[in-house]
């Protein structure tokens, strides 16, 4: 089964996690399918902290995807921030 959960890199005290797709059975940082986006939660006011393509969000879920807690929580704070559609 496909999962979309986040996979962590960066430094030790300094996270920086990756939205990816991958096998429920892989390790958390191990094996993807794809990578889907990023956040980072320590981003300065001048980065960019969260990027998500939804249109592959929509395909893997209609795929058959599951979304782990984490990246729901995320969704929807993007979808809050972004700007309404004209």
């Amino acid at each position: 089964m496909v999962v979309i959960r986040l996979s962590r890199g960066g430094a030790k005290k300094r996270p920086f996690y990756n939205i990816v797709a991958t096998d429920r059975q892989n390790r958390r940082d191990g094996r993807f399918i794809e990578r889907i986006g990023y956040y980072n939660p320590i981003a300065a006011k001048s980065e960019v902290g969260l990027k998500i393509a939804m249109d592959r969000i929509e395909h893997w879920t209609s795929h058959g995807a599951q979304l782990s807690p984490a990246v729901e929580r995320l969704i929807k704070a993007a979808a809050a921030s972004a700007p309404a559609a004209a």
